[in-house]
């Protein structure tokens, strides 16, 4: 139980009709969560407007309500606060609700269109083999210490953001790493906590049904580093067009990390193998388990960090070098007989693809075929799937094309989308298998001998959703399924 007037620290409030020493048990911005005695705060989502359930909760026993636009009738006894902006307005309160917990540990926060679960990761892994007990923040879980919690976005709400950065605080630990979505940043609910480091990865063309142009979502990105303080540290990728934008207007302390010109945190690739990469990083040669030059990129991203965070880089290095990834990021697996590569990753945009292409390429020795199994979700960027059909075509030798998550959307009309981008000799290259199971087991039956087959763009998850129902479905497990079903 909080004042509600200490809640508001640092909102922009525009007007207040009603007492603020009111006491309030619980925040809400889920209208039907609210019960007596709770603060609901009206926000305008995508789905819906939450100002249009301000007398439900009003009837539910609410003593406070948090509002852009006042409503017509206000309610005797209940406290009514008109703010700028509803998003902000919930980032700041459920902060000071929840005893600012940002402040009581070092949050590292990661942006970026690919990487950002990879470099979080790793940096929760790598603390921890430093000896610290540390929070995760991430698309594939959040861990708080070695207790695992599911995670439902890559960043949640505001109210559960902090209540989660509280839980973490009360189990001790010191250091919380974690994914900073675009969404969440144009949604505010990032707003209010402090970051000690900021890292930024990369920029590609994604999620342009929700920020309309690119421009747009180059802006959004920014506004994470414009708003960190004088004493944090930002470190973004020289090798990026976009990197150096992203620290224009910063306070912070500017720093970053390149493969391909001087920076503070310098890379060179000497060898890169499924038995891993062999790289210096200022000048120090490691050996490291993970694969592939955009993984040189998350490494020298992660360094860079803990460099900042006043570690000690020989002792960094060496926990880094036992690290592995994060799951469903270029996951493999080996079959028995005919030594079938199989490779399982999230890339579910065109430069994530062109990636992980580009460094299975690589591993090749000449002779062996890339299958590519690929498809796009539904309800998401539709620009990207004659890109992603086109990537796929250009860099594998045979591609098929199948359902990712189609969602409310016909799958059928996904794959026709993606074939818009292929040109008469991409078209020889590719089938269309809607069931992606089916999709699988004709990869796996076309392989030959040391071929190489990529699932793409599901990576960790473990279900796929059509028309609103989730199914348990789990792409390395299938793949290994299929293995065995062919003897490979």
């Amino acid at each position: 139980m909080a004042v509600l007037q200490d809640i508001l620290y640092k909102v922009r409030i525009r007007s207040v009709h009603g007492d603020l020493s009111v006491s309030v048990n619980a925040l809400h911005i889920d209208s039907r969560k609210v019960g007596k005695g709770d603060a609901f705060i009206a926000i305008k989502g995508v789905a819906a407007d939450g100002h249009q359930f301000i007398d439900s909760v009003v009837e539910k026993g609410a003593v406070a309500v948090v509002c852009e636009v006042m409503p017509p009738s206000l309610k005797e006894g209940v406290t009514y606060v008109q703010v700028e902006n509803s998003g902000a307005a919930a980032g700041y309160m459920a902060h000071n609700f929840y005893g600012q917990p940002s402040e009581k540990v070092k949050l590292v926060g990661v942006t970026g269109t690919n990487g950002k679960t990879t470099i979080a990761t790793l940096l929760f892994k790598l603390f921890t083999g430093l000896g610290y007990k540390c929070g995760l923040l991430s698309t594939v879980e959040n861990h708080i210490g070695n207790e695992i919690v599911p995670a439902t976005h890559t960043t949640p709400d505001a109210i559960n953001l902090n209540a989660l950065l509280k839980q973490m605080v009360d189990a001790g630990c010191t250091h919380v790493f974690m994914e900073t979505s675009s969404h969440a940043l144009h949604q505010q609910r990032v707003a209010g906590l402090k970051y000690v480091v900021a890292l930024f990865s990369n920029i590609t063309h994604d999620h342009l049904d929700y920020h309309k142009t690119f421009d747009e979502y180059i802006r959004v990105k920014k506004s994470f580093f414009d708003s960190l303080s004088s004493d944090a540290y930002a470190i973004s990728n020289l090798d990026d067009k976009r990197g150096p934008v992203m620290l224009q207007n910063t306070q912070a302390h500017k720093y970053y990390y390149s493969l391909r010109t001087m920076a503070e945190f310098k890379g060179k690739i000497l060898e890169n193998g499924l038995m891993g990469l062999v790289m210096t990083i200022n000048d120090q040669e490691v050996h490291f388990r993970l694969i592939g030059e955009f993984n040189a990129y998350n490494l020298l991203a992660v360094y860079g960090a803990a460099i900042c965070l006043g570690e000690d880089k020989f002792e960094v290095l060496r926990v880094l070098s036992e690290l592995t990834g994060a799951e469903g990021r270029f996951d493999y697996i080996v079959s028995a007989k005919d030594k079938v590569i199989g490779i399982v990753d999230y890339a579910h945009t065109p430069d994530a693809l062109l990636n992980v292409l580009a460094t299975i390429k690589g591993l090749r020795k000449g002779h062996e075929q890339i299958i590519t199994v690929v498809g796009c979700g539904g309800d998401r960027d539709k620009t990207k799937r004659p890109v992603m059909g086109e990537a796929a075509c250009e860099h594998s030798d045979r591609v098929i094309f199948t359902s990712d998550n189609p969602r409310s959307e016909d799958p059928e009309q996904i794959l026709r989308d993606m074939e818009t981008g292929l040109n008469t000799a991409a078209k020889r290259k590719y089938i269309a298998i809607v069931d992606r199971k089916e999709a699988i087991k004709t990869a796996v039956s076309l392989a030959k001998p040391d071929d190489i087959v990529l699932i793409a763009g599901k990576g960790h998850e473990k279900y796929q959703e059509i028309k609103g129902v989730k199914s348990p479905f789990d792409d390395k497990q299938v793949l290994a399924e299929m293995f065995k079903l062919y003897e490979k």
